[in-house]
């Protein structure tokens, strides 16, 4: 678990990241008290946003893969403020990723149907139409050919199964191709560690309608657009 204190007018961070490891098991008490202490290293009185692995609606926890079933129907926004002591609201951490994109990055500016994509342990994703988030999609768990999409097309699929960037491009390809048909965005935004490395995979993506464009914000996305998260989101700010 990693924080940072944003300027949200110019999506830069103030201060330099913090992180803190993830305990495990990762129950709801534990990662508040993880929250309580990445509060009180920034001596930090103000509003937190959270972005969080899973489904979030109005500050209830829905779904957390990778976590613990445990979070399951927790109020997460209560849960985090009561533990931080500040006003708290949580995001899908996909749906922060895109924010911070959208605002400060690829997307800015970009009108109609923008899709980004976070390529890591699974696939996450944030849908934007001129600019407004529509929350908590999850197409990393559409079947391509009877498989999850996300155990084809991830950078841990890749990493699992000792695929070559040509192998694993490819799958990415039929997922970017799939996406294109069933949505037909302006713009594909791809985040997640291995976007750092765009020009290896670039080359087996040719064949999607829509432009695609690595990340600027790289592994800062997710705490910017967690700051981001109650601010206005338009590109015609």
């Amino acid at each position: 678990m990693k924080a940072a204190v944003v300027d949200t007018t110019t999506g830069d961070f103030v201060t330099q990241k913090h992180r803190i490891d993830t305990p495990r098991p990762a129950t709801p008490d534990a990662l508040a008290d993880v929250a309580r202490q990445l509060t009180e290293h920034f001596e930090w009185e103000g509003q937190v946003g959270v972005g969080f692995p899973g489904v979030i609606q109005r500050g209830i926890v829905r779904t957390a893969a990778n976590l613990d079933d445990s979070w399951i129907d927790v109020d997460g926004d209560a849960l985090f403020t009561e533990a931080s002591q500040c006003d708290v609201h949580m995001i899908n951490d996909a749906d922060a990723a895109g924010l911070a994109e959208v605002r400060f990055g690829v997307g800015e500016g970009v009108s109609g149907v923008v899709i980004m994509l976070t390529l890591g342990t699974g696939i996450g994703s944030a849908v934007f139409f001129d600019g407004e988030l529509v929350p908590n999609t999850e197409f990393g768990h559409l079947l391509m050919d009877g498989v999850i999409a996300e155990d084809r097309a991830s950078s841990r699929a890749k990493e699992d199964q000792g695929l070559s960037w040509e192998e694993w491009g490819i799958a990415l390809r039929d997922f970017l191709l799939e996406m294109d048909k069933l949505f037909w965005p302006e713009l594909f935004m791809l985040g997640g560690g291995i976007s750092k490395q765009f020009e290896h995979f670039a080359p087996f993506l040719e064949g999607v309608r829509a432009p695609i464009k690595p990340a600027e914000r790289f592994n800062r996305a997710g705490i910017v657009g967690a700051a981001l998260c109650r601010q206005p989101i338009s590109p015609r700010d």
